[in-house]
């Protein structure tokens, strides 16, 4: 129930396995190509690296706030935002949300069922597969403490065995650099890191109210998650640059080292704490609209819809994954409004979180704000009419993106500006 205090077990070392986990992805592999740029344009093996370090760095931070609020309210991520927006409005998001957690753990199993197949050099089995990793993430998320526990004791020091021993054999083949000395496109490629890390601020906080103390949750989220993703995505950078390049034949290069089955085999099995973390954070989601309905019903429920979806569903459009996408642009704004109003506005006397919240229509202004800011300067690829409108006001404005204006970072600049304006008026109506 949302009403009650949440058991207060997590420490620093829980935050840091956790997040450790989420860092590393096989997605995080293959997408290492974003950073790098399109073939016969590539940036060099430094500004890459840069690039990844530096995003990373920026991403996670914005992480570790949304972490920091969920310790200290005590509530989920969803349920954070009753206060910002009052119950009715936080409805909003919370939907937006659900089609994005549901989204995204549906691609985990893909995800899962492909990198099983690889290990098992077969092109069969599909379903068998999917049901195997949507049963063992249905069970994690009904008994999430002790799934956390797991990751801790076992899981997080087996990950990074495979992604020493995977380093230290991918290093000695040597790594070319085919884009030696260029840093053209590097603001891209640290964008691209920064919308990465903040993928996970809408569920940050169904994991981190569980914290001790709030210190605990900043650090450890912070620290195991920059760990983990830079080592992923820098993993990845050599193995798809021992590729040629190619994105899909970036798992030759780990099948290609001694015994690289088996750690390839862990990598795999470790990917459902990402199908986890998506149907957990769906079932939160859910309970903000639905605060009277067992947890583990629901988290059994999508658990179960999300398996079914993965075994109806062969492979995304890239139509679906710019949907996806449209929608994490939603949440860069939202992290900026929020931060700044529970820091610096209304939350510093205290939200109203219960369900009789009353709405904050005022607080919607900075966020719309934000989600345009950033769709202006990058226009997400959802359909012809979507990028056309966006393209045109940037012709009606005179306004040509360059390579300094990033999306992700005006697009939280510009909402948390506005929302510290509003402060005067924000806290005399919530104190009102």
């Amino acid at each position: 129930m949302l009403d009650t205090e949440p058991p207060r077990t997590l420490r620093f070392r829980d935050h840091f396995a956790l997040w450790m986990n989420l860092g590393v992805s096989l997605i995080g592999f293959s997408t290492a190509a974003s950073v790098l740029g399109e073939k016969g344009s590539e940036l060099s093996l430094a500004a890459a690296v840069t690039a990844i370090v530096a995003g990373t760095a920026v991403g996670t931070a914005m992480l570790g706030v949304a972490a920091l609020i969920g310790a200290r309210t005590g509530a989920p991520a969803m349920a954070n935002l009753r206060g910002l927006f009052g119950t009715r409005l936080s409805y909003l998001p919370t939907v937006l949300n659900i089609v994005q957690c549901i989204g995204w753990g549906v691609f985990e199993l893909l995800t899962i069922s492909a990198g099983a197949q690889t290990v098992a050099h077969t092109t069969g089995y599909r379903w068998l597969f999917v049901l195997a990793a949507g049963a063992l993430t249905t069970a994690l998320t009904i008994w999430p403490l002790g799934a956390i526990a797991v990751l801790r004791r076992f899981v997080a020091g087996a990950v990074a065995v495979a992604l020493v021993y995977f380093t230290v054999q991918l290093g000695r083949q040597g790594v070319p650099d085919p884009g030696a000395g260029n840093w053209h496109g590097f603001l891209g490629a640290t964008d691209a890191m920064i919308a990465v890390s903040i993928s996970f601020v809408p569920m940050a906080a169904d994991y981190t109210r569980h914290s001790r103390t709030a210190g605990s949750s900043f650090w450890g989220s912070f620290s195991g998650y920059t760990v983990a993703q830079v080592w992923c995505y820098v993993l990845g950078l050599m193995a798809l640059l021992q590729s040629d390049g190619d994105p899909s034949r970036i798992f030759d290069s780990f099948l290609g080292v001694w015994a690289g089955w088996l750690f390839l085999l862990v990598l795999v099995l470790r990917e459902t704490d990402q199908s986890f973390a998506n149907v957990y954070s769906t079932a939160m989601s859910l309970q903000n609209l639905l605060p009277r309905v067992d947890r583990r019903v629901l988290s059994g429920g999508i658990g179960v819809l999300t398996t079914v979806l993965a075994l109806r569903i062969d492979r995304f459009t890239d139509t679906y994954s710019n949907f996806l996408g449209l929608i994490g642009s939603v949440f860069v704004p939202l992290l900026a409004v929020l931060a700044v109003d529970y820091f610096l506005g209304a939350g510093r006397h205290g939200w109203d979180l219960s369900e009789k919240a009353p709405s904050r229509w005022l607080m919607l202004l900075p966020w719309v704000l934000g989600f345009a800011v950033y769709q202006f300067i990058a226009p997400t690829a959802v359909a012809g009419w979507w990028t056309d409108f966006w393209t045109s006001a940037q012709r009606a404005l005179h306004f040509t993106p360059q390579e300094w204006t990033s999306a992700s970072l005006f697009a939280f600049l510009v909402p948390a500006l506005v929302t510290w304006a509003l402060t005067p008026l924000t806290r005399r109506a919530a104190g009102a």
